[in-house]
């Protein structure tokens, strides 16, 4: 294995806009049980949060223009470009939903707004993810790329335990009744700030070797759908590996809170905390098998998560849902999140590693976006439906199904982890010895 170095400048750099980003993502869910109520009329409160879900799940449908076009522009304008202009996005969405107007004042009109600040959302976070996810791999050498790339989920991990920290300390610094009328609006506030400074950050990151070596030779079909459909297989490759991998991940992540809250019966508070604390571990578990998967491979982690998702899910689910106590929900959210890591941790990396340069972010994008528009941004809808039929088990049953589609993938796909990223590295591995 090689012994090259993490460049850390790059990987941090890439990083931290990442984590702004999936910040203003994940914190409209994590505090959609606080401003539900602003922007429709009273009714039950599973209803008032379906209509936050499905609004949460219209950003999603928004990803795979977000990955078309900013996968594209990534392929033409470079990796930085692109990270760049999506933090941007973000920014801009996070302050629409500051400022939105509640159902009091103007009606309906205020969850325009949202569904506005979404679509603006699900477009940046739709090439978000694969500008992010190619740069982490490309700017890191062969035989790192596992534990560097895992560091997206580090930072989109970190986002969300900022938002769930922030909302823990506004829970015991404010009342009830001042959070539902205008304390959630401050980490919108504070998202979109952040991301202001993550702007001028990213302005100074390098572009990757591997784009500059591919812009020098010729930008023809670079980025484009016909370059794409050269790689139909790999393309459909990605919507199946994601398939379950969303599913999972958005159950025991964004959805788990207001399940131990609405299912379980545990107050808010404790609710929250066991998200924070399970997603902490989580977020330092991540480098570990990434660095795992440079050792033993990517596919050996695939499907361990794959195995473990199709057959625990329902019965950790089910145990989730008749917990009583903080320590009994935080132990079984951990083993829920640690068989999600066996998917988290490698699948950008996975994904960037089976596209060639000049269309290695659309490849990344388009289809990534499609398998969360269809699955990962429905997964809370789907759960909260369930739910309101009486039948909420169904949903358990629903994620092991999604899990078992794409552990078939993971038995059946080739190993990735030591194809070539560039020319120069390709020249470079056959003109010296093999490393081990």
């Amino acid at each position: 294995m090689s012994k090259a170095r993490v460049p850390w400048k790059a990987v941090i750099g890439g990083s931290i806009g990442n984590m702004v980003e999936w910040y203003d993502w994940f914190v409209y869910s994590s505090f959609a049980v606080y401003f539900a109520a602003s922007f429709f009329p009273e009714g039950n409160d599973t209803a008032k949060l379906l209509n936050t879900a499905a609004i949460f799940a219209v950003g999603f449908f928004m990803r795979p223009l977000g990955g078309w076009l900013l996968g594209r522009y990534a392929d033409r304008k470079g990796r930085k470009a692109a990270l760049t202009l999506t933090v941007t996005l973000m920014s801009a969405s996070a302050l629409l939903i500051a400022v939105a107007p509640t159902y009091e004042a103007v009606g309906y009109f205020g969850a325009l707004v949202l569904v506005v600040a979404r679509l603006l959302q699900g477009l940046s976070v739709g090439g978000e993810y694969a500008a992010s996810a190619t740069y982490l791999t490309e700017a890191t050498p062969r035989g790192r790329r596992g534990f560097a790339s895992s560091f997206q989920y580090v930072s989109m991990t970190a986002g969300q335990l900022v938002g769930l920290g922030l909302q823990i300390i506004l829970q015991n610094t404010m009342s009830t009744e001042a959070l539902n009328s205008y304390g959630w609006r401050i980490p919108f506030i504070v998202g979109a700030a952040a991301a202001a400074v993550v702007f001028y950050l990213r302005r100074n990151l390098l572009e990757t070797e591997a784009y500059d070596e591919e812009e020098r030779e010729s930008d023809k079909g670079r980025g484009t759908i016909k370059a794409l459909l050269g790689h139909k297989k790999e393309a459909l490759l990605v919507i199946a590996l994601t398939m379950g991998g969303t599913v999972a991940y958005y159950t025991y992540t964004t959805y788990l809170t207001k399940y131990l809250s609405n299912s379980a019966g545990l107050p808010k508070e404790t609710a929250t905390l066991v998200s924070f604390c399970a997603l902490f571990i989580f977020m330092c578990l991540q480098p570990l098998a990434g660095g795992l998967s440079d050792r033993i491979g990517r596919r050996p982690l695939l499907i361990t998560f794959g195995i473990g998702s199709m057959l625990g899910t329902v019965p950790l689910m089910t145990a989730l849902g008749g917990v009583q106590g903080f320590g009994g929900a935080l132990v079984l959210s951990l083993i829920g999140l640690i068989i999600v890591t066996g998917y988290t941790s490698i699948n950008a990396v996975v994904k960037a590693e089976l596209f060639p340069t000049n269309v290695r972010a659309l490849g990344v994008a388009l289809p990534y976006a499609i398998a969360n528009a269809l699955f990962g941004g429905t997964a809370e809808y789907v759960a909260l439906w369930f739910k309101d039929s009486g039948i909420e088990s169904g949903f358990f049953w629903y994620v092991s199904g999604c899990a078992a589609v794409s552990l078939i993938v993971y038995l059946t796909m080739r190993e990735t982890r030591d194809v070539a990223l560039s020319r120069t590295e390709q020249a470079t591995r056959e003109a010296l010895p093999t490393r081990v």
